[in-house]
């Protein structure tokens, strides 16, 4: 029961908005040297800024270290997507 409690812990740590470290990351759904989506256990997480690079991911920690140059952090409940989220998200992958 306490493995399932830890699973779905999410932190975020920001250093100097240089680094990040993220926990409760459930997958990456895309990066760019700008824009990277994670999928966490609180829901989506949009970070915004310039030269953007994932530098650690552990799938099974739930685990993603970033860095660059950090400008903004958003969260969007998982639950408001709609059905159809999986097509906007390829339509904006491919514009």
């Amino acid at each position: 029961m306490e493995e399932r409690q830890a699973v779905k812990t999410h932190k975020l740590i920001v250093n100097n908005r240089k680094t990040s470290m993220v926990t409760g990351v459930l997958d990456v759904l895309s990066f760019d040297l700008n824009e990277i989506l994670l999928e966490t256990e609180q829901g989506m997480l949009m970070v915004k800024g310039t030269d953007l690079h994932v530098n650690r991911l552990s799938v099974e920690k739930g685990e993603v270290d970033l860095s660059g140059n950090i400008d903004s952090f958003a969260y969007s409940s998982a639950e408001h997507l709609p059905g159809r989220q999986g097509e906007n998200f390829f339509s904006r992958l491919f514009k």
